[in-house]
């Protein structure tokens, strides 16, 4: 028993090491990585809610996190659209066409109520 305590506190050991080796070589990627969404917009928006940072490698994680949260919302609004129009495909004349979808404002409001944001118009406007 005595053995088996000293391997599980090199293996919790070990893990460690490997998830600090992959974070600094992650840090290391980011000095390289361009995002889609450019600088200027990330410091616009971070300044604008009182983030002040120098540190470009973090600046560009948050602009890679913005990055994958819009491919998210934009999948899932696609996926309602494909459910809301019937599948993307047509059975005119007995052959499966492609049919072109259509993103709405409907399908955009579904996606994002899963990520909890509200983004409906109210019915009524006063």
């Amino acid at each position: 028993m005595s053995d088996s305590a000293p391997e599980s506190s090199r293996a919790a050991i070990d893990a460690a090491a490997r998830k600090d080796r992959t974070l600094a070589e992650f840090l290391l990627m980011l000095d390289d990585f361009k995002p889609l969404i450019p600088t200027e917009v990330t410091d616009y928006y971070l300044q604008r809610v009182g983030f002040d940072c120098e540190d470009e490698r973090l600046k560009r994680l948050l602009a890679l996190a913005a990055q994958k949260f819009l491919s998210d919302v934009a999948a899932d609004a696609y996926s309602h659209a494909r459910i809301r129009s019937g599948g993307g495909r047509s059975k005119a004349g007995g052959a499966a066409a492609k049919v072109k979808t259509v993103l709405t404002m409907e399908d955009l409001s579904a996606a994002l109520a899963e990520y909890g944001v509200n983004a409906r118009k109210p019915e009524y406007y006063i």
